[in-house]
């Protein structure tokens, strides 16, 4: 399934999946491939949780690693949603045999 790739030059991170679209900040990353791949990762899980819920839970989630890690980046990072697309952003292949809700096992 493809997906929109939009270019918002005012957005501070390089990408972020905003359900349909995958945005990013400048229009050399559109043909970055391993960005791309991580953010198409994510719109498999919002299409998985039907879009409103991935935004909470991953909200939710963030808010819960604050509080444990007291860091931000630490936080980030340990967002379930984040450590699969972390995991798998290098695997051209993830994305053709990603079984669903593998976020969960992560």
């Amino acid at each position: 399934m493809q997906f929109p790739v939009i270019v918002v030059p005012f957005m501070k991170p390089a990408g972020m999946a905003l359900f349909p679209f995958v945005l990013v900040n400048h229009k050399r990353l559109r043909g970055d491939e391993v960005l791309i791949r991580h953010e198409r990762i994510h719109l498999r899980q919002q299409l998985e949780l039907l879009v409103i819920p991935f935004y909470i839970l991953y909200a939710l989630n963030y808010l819960y690693n604050r509080y444990r890690y007291k860091n931000h980046d630490q936080a980030y990072l340990q967002i379930i949603f984040e450590r699969e697309a972390y995991r798998h952003e290098a695997d051209a292949t993830y994305l053709f045999r990603r079984k669903y809700w593998a976020w969960i096992k992560e």
